[in-house]
């Protein structure tokens, strides 16, 4: 039997959510992504994860039903931001968040189940900032937390760890598991930045005290600093309370030059990122790592800084 290879989930339909000309978070971030992915012959080598819709019932898994009605009824009624805060959209958002959020889940399915080693999901709109009961930020679902809570839910993972490395605080994510004990959530990010959260002080309540793990830095930061948080901090943490599955947040606004941040990360220092995680996931949860993009608005460099990240969760 063939060893697992690392999937894709690159699907068109991404580039449908478009919410006019000018907004940073548009169809040419996909296509950039699509494009970088082809030329570095990704999309060759790696198996493809067909992208679906979430059903309601994964959605509910991290939002209230009243917040996913509302966003329903704002796509429905021709709005162009949701009633409950700064995200943009138009008649195609609800389906195409949908594909992203169930894009993640079937990735998470294939690890889960070691059909696949790892995974990579190009989708949009981003997650992290969508809170239980609010989108904002770009984002309408939380990918990521879905995913994780799937992973919990279905497969019987214990604990995950979510790493988020884009440069603003993943907030929404933090939010769904602040008091919930079972996922750990780390976050570099700049600071003082939008959504003007993720100090150090936050590190969950209750039986998620401690789960939280905030690295705010300052503008300039670099690898220095993110890598140095998630090798020497995080991971040392996290090695303490053995996850399942490793999940990324990956940002790549936190690449140097990028519109919407003041990071300095390379397109190298993304490679070298995703093999620490790498490495930490082959010792802790069999390699099982699901990746999910997020922010990067430089559409140059989030192609380049995709490529660098993807080519090293394949193996090269």
């Amino acid at each position: 039997m063939a060893a697992p290879t690392s999937g894709l989930v690159l699907d068109a339909i991404s580039a449908e959510h478009d919410t006019g000309g000018g907004h940073p978070e548009s169809p040419q971030r996909y296509q950039a992504v699509a494009r970088a992915l082809t030329a570095a012959g990704l999309t060759k080598t790696m198996t493809t994860i067909a992208s679906r819709p979430a059903t309601d019932d994964e959605i509910l898994l991290c939002h209230t039903r009243v917040y996913l009605e509302a966003a329903k009824r704002d796509v429905a009624a021709g709005k162009s931001d949701l009633s409950t805060g700064d995200t943009a959209i138009c008649p195609r958002s609800l389906d195409v968040a949908r594909h992203a959020t169930g894009s993640v889940v079937e990735a998470v399915n294939a690890v889960m189940t070691g059909k696949l080693k790892n995974a990579f999901c190009a989708v949009r709109p981003p997650g992290h900032h969508a809170r239980p009961a609010q989108g904002m930020g770009f984002c309408l679902f939380n990918n990521v937390a879905v995913g994780a809570r799937v992973a919990q839910k279905k497969h019987g993972a214990s604990r995950v760890l979510i790493v988020d490395w884009d440069v603003h605080h993943g907030n929404g994510t933090q939010d769904i598991f602040y008091a919930d004990g079972s996922v750990i959530f780390a976050s570099t990010h700049q600071a003082p930045w939008y959504p003007y959260t993720g100090w150090a002080e936050e590190k969950g309540e209750g039986k998620g005290k401690g789960m939280i793990l905030n690295f705010p830095f300052p503008a300039g930061a670099g690898y220095g600093e993110i890598g140095g948080a998630l090798e020497h901090h995080i991971l040392q943490e996290a090695a303490k309370l053995k996850p399942d599955l490793v999940m990324i947040s990956a940002g790549f606004d936190s690449r140097v030059d990028d519109p919407l941040g003041q990071f300095r990360l390379t397109d190298a220092h993304f490679a070298a990122l995703t093999k620490t995680l790498m490495k930490f996931a082959d010792e802790h949860c069999s390699g099982r790592l699901v990746s999910v993009l997020e922010g990067g608005y430089n559409l140059d460099g989030l192609g380049k800084a995709v490529a660098s990240h993807v080519t090293a969760l394949s193996g090269g």
